[in-house]
């Protein structure tokens, strides 16, 4: 993979200065992985005053505002990578070493490294501790420095803490979620020691911030193997420091309407939902769907009840988005879809006035969404068919019942317009003349304008009442045939009858 020109340039930038700079860290491995680098990072031994004196003399924009020696290098778009970004920022990191950590997040104090192989030591796992030289005057090839055989666990698929695994997530407890992000993201296995470690002491994350919990957790959910990344936490005795309520559904028999328990149903609807690319709201909506099961369920075998799941699992499900803080706004949309998953829709047995409040309690910004939660609830059920005639047919509904009618309401101009202008009291005539400008509207939208409707009710003032019936009656047969078509319409849409 070519080596981006922006990245080029500040190494370069920097070795014309007399310093050492090497690509490091996910982006190294990203590339040796096949896949594109989503950030980059520099390690040098230049100081951070250093580096942005030279960053700054080479037309770059920089900000140094933390205690880990890091400087960030804004790129201007014309060089950025990322093409839809405004502005891309590039790390760079003087070597360096950690001392004890206190809090299993920060190390209490840093200190410089003096070479590439010290800065990286310190890192997290094999996979991320492979560094990049570029080559320079006479060199030809790239030089890859990996201390720790990183290449070789990229090619066995292996997630190794570097050095002790204990020591590793004692200096940083969040770093046992990452290896199950990094396991889950790239397909690889955990290697045993460094799960052993992990499992051992999974309750240092309670130390952790509830922020980047959630941030790790989120990137879990949003990758096409969520629902393993799931079960490895659990595996791992993370899950019941992030979930715990998810775990009360393991081993938790159903009925006869299931085949799966509680727990790997949700796993199951979470499979679907992150395979089929559905958004985070579905995908956690899965998740948490019937979260509420275990502590709702009366009686045993195949006639288990599990009343009101729905309304005590939106209420679970908001404490839970609460507890890992998601923002206002997705707690809000992904407790509906827990709260209204489970609605009831048969061809022919519920009337559009019940669709149409469906939709408006569930909110029709989200009707999309809760249908994906309801085909994600089916496959996770056993199923073989995630979309039903009956669901697509309910999708015809929805689209019926959240357009609008076509009626007068749609007219630029109102009856008090046409009172005002022929100067009549209310009366059919009103009706007669918006039925019939109505019509003039549907076959020529751009007659919809106030002025030119005014002139319209003069003219149509003069007509007789017999005239004006007989015109209102045809403008009502046009308006009935659009609506069929656009009933017909909707319908080949969702390919029902």
């Amino acid at each position: 993979m070519t080596i981006p020109k922006e990245i080029k340039i500040i190494v370069e930038n920097l070795a014309k200065k007399g310093f050492e700079a090497y690509i490091v860290g996910g982006c190294v491995r990203d590339i040796l992985n096949g896949t594109e680098p989503g950030d980059w990072d520099i390690a040098t031994n230049a100081k951070p005053e250093d580096i942005e004196r030279i960053m700054q003399a080479a037309g770059f924009k920089t900000f140094y505002e933390n205690e880990f020696w890091t400087v960030g290098v804004v790129l201007p778009k014309s060089l950025s990578a990322k093409k839809e970004k405004a502005e891309e920022v590039v790390e760079i990191t003087t070597y360096r070493s950690e001392a004890k950590y206190t809090d299993k997040r920060h190390p209490d104090e840093i200190r410089p490294a003096k070479t590439i192989e010290e800065d990286l030591a310190r890192r997290d796992f094999t996979v991320n501790a492979i560094a990049f030289l570029l080559p320079r005057g006479r060199a030809k090839k790239l030089k890859v420095i990996d201390p720790y055989n990183g290449q070789k666990d990229l090619k066995n698929k292996i997630i190794w803490a570097v050095g002790n695994p204990q020591d590793r997530f004692f200096e940083d407890a969040l770093r046992m979620l990452r290896a199950v992000r990094f396991a889950t993201t790239l397909g690889f296995k955990i290697e045993t020691k460094t799960a052993v470690a992990i499992s051992e002491n999974s309750q240092w994350l309670e130390m952790i911030s509830k922020e980047r919990i959630r941030d790790e957790f989120l990137k879990i959910i949003m990758t096409k193997n969520a629902a393993s990344g799931i079960e490895l936490l659990r595996q791992l005795n993370l899950l019941k420091y992030i979930i715990p309520e998810l775990e009360e559904g393991y081993e938790i028999t159903q009925n006869k309407h299931h085949i799966y328990d509680c727990y790997e149903h949700s796993l199951l609807s979470l499979k679907y939902a992150s395979q089929k690319g559905f958004n985070k709201y579905v995908r956690l909506g899965a998740l948490f769907h019937d979260i509420a099961k275990p502590r709702t369920k009366k009686g045993k075998g195949a006639d288990a009840t599990f009343y009101g799941h729905e309304i005590v699992g939106a209420s679970m499900t908001e404490k839970i988005l609460e507890r890992l803080k998601f923002p206002k706004d997705d707690i809000e949309k992904i407790t509906r879809l827990v709260r209204y998953h489970l609605f009831y829709y048969n061809v022919g047995e519920v009337s559009e006035s019940s669709v149409r409040r469906l939709v408006r309690e569930a909110g029709p910004e989200n009707m999309e969404e809760l249908l994906e939660v309801r085909m994600a609830d089916r496959i996770g059920s056993g199923v073989p068919k995630a979309e039903p005639y009956k669901l697509r047919h309910l999708r015809y509904i929805i689209e019926k019942v959240s357009k609008d009618p076509i009626s007068v309401k749609m007219l630029a101009i109102r009856g008090d317009d046409v009172m005002e202008v022929l100067g009549i009291a209310p009366g059919p005539k009103v009706g007669y003349i918006l039925d019939i400008l109505m019509g003039e509207v549907l076959a020529d939208p751009k007659k919809n304008d106030r002025e030119f409707l005014r002139e319209e009710i003069k003219k149509l003032g003069k007509q007789s009442e017999k005239e004006l019936i007989s015109l209102s009656k045809k403008a009502e047969e046009e308006r009935e045939r659009l609506e069929m078509k656009r009933d017909e319409m909707t319908k080949q849409k969702y390919w029902v009858t």
